[in-house]
């Protein structure tokens, strides 16, 4: 009776020594709760084997196999200590990685934001560049159209009256179909009048007093003259070189 007491005795703690060892060589995988699950397990399987040879031999199983249950239950309660470092390694590696993640986001956000902003600026800068050479365009014509209103003189040679229609018109293209034009219609005489018409100066207007929209002196100011016929031109054939191939299939505009 005393020697199979001995043997439940050995094989109990061979079951647990068993139990022990799967534990630590999967502590990687089995959680503390998992782990006490088997501590508990074994020491009820351990009971079990004790209460069976116990009641064989007619003795009292339970406090025989107690102590070995609770021995089993000490030792492997301590081995889950490396998991929960893991597990928290786990947690700071997650939250190191959403922080790259956030600041990665932000650092995209305030690029996007940087390129945005130096695209408007240079938006308003063109606006403001174009806005200002337009107004310098517009202050050279006046100053030019004031300059030959100072220059008014009782009567222009050819020569300079041309000087006026490339100061007026500026496009040396679109000065040359004007010139064809003029050449044609009045010869640069800007006081040409047609005898049969009426038509008069350098455009050949008609009537002549059509120009005092232009001015009131386009009787004898050349520089009125090729204002209107200019704007005559623009208006009716988009420019003068519309004008010129208009006249050279019809011969007149």
């Amino acid at each position: 009776m005393i020697r199979r007491r001995r043997e439940a005795s050995v094989k109990g703690r061979d079951c647990v020594r068993e139990v022990t060892t799967r534990a630590m060589l999967e502590g990687n995988r089995v959680s503390r709760i998992s782990v006490r699950g088997f501590a508990v397990a074994s020491a009820t399987a351990v009971t079990t084997v004790g209460a069976v040879v116990g009641v064989a031999a007619g003795s009292e199983p339970a406090t025989a196999a107690a102590q070995p249950a609770a021995d089993a239950t000490t030792v492997l309660a301590d081995i889950p200590a490396g998991q929960q470092v893991q597990q928290a390694s786990l947690t700071q590696q997650v939250q190191a990685q959403s922080d790259a993640a956030d600041a990665t986001a932000r650092k995209t956000a305030e690029e996007e934001a940087r390129k945005a902003a130096a695209k408007t600026a240079a938006a308003r800068k063109q606006a403001a560049d174009d806005a200002a050479a337009a107004k310098a365009k517009a202050a050279a014509a006046k100053k030019a159209a004031s300059a030959l209103a100072a220059t008014v003189k009782s009567s222009y040679t050819a020569a300079e009256v041309q000087a006026m229609a490339q100061s007026i018109i500026g496009d040396s293209s679109q000065y040359q179909c004007f010139s064809n034009i003029v050449t044609r219609e009045s010869g640069w005489n800007y006081t040409a009048t047609n005898a049969s018409s009426g038509a008069y100066g350098l455009v050949q207007a008609l009537p002549g007093s059509k120009m005092a929209t232009a001015g009131a002196d386009w009787r004898t100011n050349p520089a009125t003259q090729i204002k209107w016929g200019l704007n005559y031109m623009n208006s009716r054939y988009n420019s003068p070189c519309g004008a010129w191939s208009f006249w050279q299939a019809n011969h007149w505009y």
